[in-house]
């Protein structure tokens, strides 16, 4: 047992081995954190408090619960592939697999992701002539998705206006179609879980009893319902260990409410609050910039992080004139960097706004430097893998009609958009899905149908008694994909993304132990459910969701809900040895030995939209914290006077963060300007005139100079506003105006002759 508690500092020893009460630990960036979750459980199975199976570990990527699975087998001699470790996601998928029934779906109910949600609105949208302008599909997927994140059907939801009624409306008939149809989407798989728990108290008892302790990582990114359901899970005597940092909640604009950590510290009645404070990641200048920010946030628990690694390099800050000298700039430092030994992919390029990213890839690109943007698109989420996906998902449910629609013409077979519509009117009136409604069509319309249904049909016969990786070369070859990429001109890549459809296959099937020959359509086993039937008190019967799934889910239905699951997870795959670039969202849980955070100013970090009120504002400091944290030896921070931005140059201030950070961590760097020669702003009534390059605080260019002696891109300073730069003049004389950005205080619009302007 000792063995599993050495070199833990005291504060995570505490942690580890805390009484079976609920518990928050305020886990601060780089602290051990995931150590210190791992090593918990580790250290009630192996002081026999608990069994592996009475054990429920949410964690909110894929890759965590892999990793946490991965660690635990290393410390411990058990099979962790049965252990209730997931995203809440992933472990309600399984719960309501066991229990479809009772929670009102199939037992082959299919999971939409995002991309096949949106489609699904859409075709409702045009089932019902409903003008996509008017009502935007993907504000319509938004506004489903908020509500059930909160927990609400369409029924519970507040009715504020006509246009308001008519989303909820919208909301309601999309949730008869997803039943119809038989598919859920990830918000769905929440709710219905919380929903089939809420009603069902057997079961609800069953599954408290079962998992005496609960525990939570990333506690601070949880929603509303999240909480909601976690308290259901754990009832009266269930012991919750919630691992998290309110300094590092940024998903606000997900649904994740900061508020749960001290909802649950007040609710569950917390005596044990653990702060690990003990950094094992960053040089402490780059520490004490993280610590001093965040302090300037009102609304938090408190910690301050520490590190026995000294104080390190200054943190260095470059001002540019121009969005193309920072990232000339950022090319040259990450130049030396790698000469002094830094490998690529230790080196990332963090900005706040995608928008950003171009010009940095384009001075990348042509200095030749290999970079990778940072969540790229998934191999769940290609075109080609997602139309074989849709094959699969006819083989299981011929009822979802997305999967229909996605695949019925592709490739071509004469199948056009009126056939479609015949289709889906037969549909409608017969209220069936699209599958089954094919023999109401008639004509050529239907017989074109028809042969779509007998492929369908014919490769199901075909494949009914194969493994599943034979069962999808079957399908690939037989539906003409395989066949059409061919014909295309750049068709390779995608034929190899197919190809390695069977070989994830493969793995899947190995890893989920359904034994190599197993039948990839093999049905449920009467013998097996009986066998795992538990009888109540009161003589109701409950099948336990691990004996289920053992009989319920074929290897084709979980390889489905597998790659759902794995389209809708945020993390990035693993690439060569790169540049990284992400933004400031995508970086969190990752660390890299150097770090440059990019465009720290005014209105793009802390972001323009969030100015309108103080938790907007705290919220882009927590990201910044984020941001801060990121590093561990170097860090770089930078901002441009002007920058391009969706087609307009913008003049910008320097962010306030700067003005929240120590000083005496800080390395301000003298910008190396090297401005054209010759270089103009357009500007009616205005004199072209040479100007020789400034200093830190001008911009390097030449400006149009004015009677009264005031340019664009001068920083001035107001005695109400406070400092600003002049990002437009008109009119000339008595008459003449200048649009000033001031930053916290936005645009004003001010009389030259009358405002008092100071020259900075």
């Amino acid at each position: 047992m000792q063995n599993l508690l050495l070199n833990l500092n005291p504060e995570q020893l505490a942690a580890v081995t805390l009484p079976a009460q609920p518990a928050l630990i305020l886990a601060g960036a780089g602290s051990g954190k995931t150590r210190v979750l791992i090593t918990r459980i580790a250290w009630l199975i192996q002081t026999g408090q608990v069994s592996p199976s009475g054990v429920l570990a949410v964690t909110f990527t894929n890759k965590a619960a892999k990793e946490m699975m991965m660690r635990l087998s290393a410390m411990l001699p058990i099979n962790t592939r049965g252990m209730w470790i997931g995203t809440f996601h992933g472990l309600c998928n399984r719960l309501l697999r066991a229990h479809h029934k009772d929670a009102g779906l199939t037992a082959t109910f299919q999971i939409l992701d995002s991309q096949d949600q949106l489609s699904a609105i859409k075709r409702l949208l045009k089932s019902l002539n409903i003008d996509d302008e008017k009502y935007p599909p993907r504000n319509l997927m938004y506004f489903i998705n908020g509500a059930k994140d909160q927990g609400l059907r369409a029924h519970q939801v507040d009715v504020s206006d006509d246009y308001n009624r008519k989303f909820v409306e919208l909301y309601a008939l999309y949730d008869q179609q997803c039943q119809r149809e038989g598919v859920v989407d990830f918000a769905e798989l929440l709710l219905r879980t919380y929903e089939l728990l809420a009603r069902n108290q057997p079961l609800r008892e069953h599954y408290q009893a079962r998992f005496k302790h609960i525990l939570v990582d990333e506690f601070q990114d949880t929603n509303d319902l999240q909480y909601k359901w976690l308290k259901l899970m754990a009832g009266q005597g269930g012991t919750v260990f919630a691992v998290g940092d309110d300094d590092q909640s940024i998903y606000a604009f997900r649904g994740a409410n900061v508020g749960n950590m001290s909802t649950f510290e007040r609710e569950f009645k917390v005596e044990n609050l653990i702060k690990l404070e003990q950094n094992y990641r960053s040089h402490g200048h780059i520490l004490d910039s993280a610590n001093t920010l965040i302090a300037n946030n009102s609304k938090r628990l408190g910690k301050n992080l520490r590190t026995d690694a000294g104080h390190g390099e200054p943190v260095r800050i470059y001002e540019s004139t121009s969005d193309l000298l920072e990232a000339q700039w950022i090319i040259e430092e990450a130049k030396s960097l790698i000469n002094e030994g830094a490998t690529r992919s230790e080196i990332a390029i963090l900005y706040r706004s995608n928008a950003q990213s171009r010009v940095i890839e384009h001075a990348l690109f042509s200095a030749g430097i290999p970079y990778r943007v940072y969540g790229g698109q998934r191999y769940f989420e290609r075109a080609e893998v997602k139309h074989a996906i849709a094959y699969l998902q006819l083989m299981d449910n011929p009822h979802n009609d997305s999967a229909f629609l996605r695949v019925v013409n592709f490739p071509t077979r004469g199948i056009g958009a009126r056939s479609l519509e015949h289709l889906q009117d037969a549909a409608r009136q017969q209220g069936i899905s699209l599958y089954a409604a094919v023999p109401y069509v008639a004509g050529k319309a239907g017989a074109s149908l028809g042969a779509f249904l007998k492929l369908i049909e014919g490769t199901r016969f075909e494949a009914q008694h194969l493994p599943l990786p034979e069962m999808i070369q079957i399908m690939l070859d037989m539906s003409g994909l395989i066949t059409h990429y061919r014909s295309e001109r750049e068709g390779a890549d995608r034929i190899e993304n197919l190809e390695q459809l069977v070989n994830a296959a493969t793995l899947f099937v190995a890893e989920e132990g359904f034994g190599h020959n197993a039948p990839a359509l093999s049905g449920p086993q009467a013998d097996v459910l009986a066998a795992a039937s538990i009888t109540t008190a009161d003589g109701i019967e409950i099948i336990d969701a691990d004996a289920r799934l053992s009989f319920i889910m074929s290897p084709l239905s979980a390889f489905l809900s597998h790659a759902s699951l794995e389209a809708g997870d945020n993390q990035a795959k693993t690439g060569q040895d790169a540049l990284q670039l992400m933004t400031v969202h995508s970086s969190k849980g990752l660390e890299f030995e150097a770090v440059f955070i990019t465009g720290l100013e005014e209105g793009l970090f802390p972001h323009e939209n969030s100015q309108k009120e103080e938790s907007g504002v705290e919220e882009e400091r927590r990201l910044m914290y984020v941001a801060i944290t990121r590093a561990k030896k170097r860090l770089y921070m930078s901002f441009s006077q002007t920058r391009m931005l969706h087609g307009q140059t913008r003049y910008n201030l320097r962010s306030r963060f700067f003005d929240e950070l120590p000083e005496q961590a800080l390395k301000w760097l003298s910008p190396k300007i090297q401005a054209p020669q010759h270089s103009w702003f357009a500007h009616p009534k205005a004199a072209w005139v040479d100007e020789p390059q400034f200093g830190a605080n001008t911009i390097a260019n030449k400006f149009t100079k004015l009677d009264l002696g005031w340019r664009i891109g001068e920083n001035v300073a107001h005695l109400k506003f406070g400092e600003g730069v002049i990002v437009n003049i008109e009119g000339s004389g008595d008459s003449a105006r200048a649009q000033i950005n001031f930053g916290k205080h936005g645009m004003k619009l001010l009389d030259l002759t009358v405002a008092k302007l100071e020259k900075v």
